[in-house]
């Protein structure tokens, strides 16, 4: 598990068409069962497993990172999840993938958020895609991005 994956972390040779990821310093090899740090990658990439210190993630994580990286290039917003501190960027993401799919997800693995973090989390509906599209991305989005990003993002997919 790279646990940083972000633009800075990519280097892109566009003459031999390869991508390569870089910085591996947080890297760990993965072992089903271990329960690893939660104090890693950058705030706008984190998955919401961090955010709310699960320490028995996978790699899976990285696929959160890289979802919130397309979504930044095709709709054009840079970062996609914005929040101002670790508890702003889960409202943030709330906003999007909705509370349903997010109390689910913590269902899944017996979590719950306290109150005071359940109420600052709020009540959303899951976001439409469509809502994302605006004059300067359209060129930028197909079925098929979509199908993609909508892969990276949902968690109950990521964690099988």
């Amino acid at each position: 598990m790279l646990r940083d994956v972000k633009p800075h972390n990519i280097m892109i040779d566009h003459e031999l068409r390869k991508l390569r990821l870089i910085d591996w310093g947080l890297a760990e090899f993965y072992h089903p069962g271990k329960e690893y740090n939660v104090r890693v990658a950058s705030r706008y990439f984190k998955g919401p497993e961090l955010l709310i210190d699960l320490q028995d993630y996978d790699y899976s994580l990285d696929m959160w990172s890289l979802g919130c990286m397309f979504a930044g290039m095709i709709f054009r917003k840079e970062p996609f999840f914005y929040g101002h501190d670790n508890n702003d960027q889960l409202v943030k993401i709330a906003k999007v993938v909705g509370t349903d799919e997010l109390n689910a997800y913590l269902n899944k693995y017996q979590l719950e958020l306290d109150s005071q973090f359940n109420a600052l989390v709020g009540r959303h509906s899951r976001k439409p895609w469509s809502k994302f599209i605006n004059a300067d991305n359209p060129h930028l989005v197909s079925p098929e991005a979509i199908d993609f990003w909508i892969s990276c993002f949902d968690m109950i997919i990521r964690r099988g």
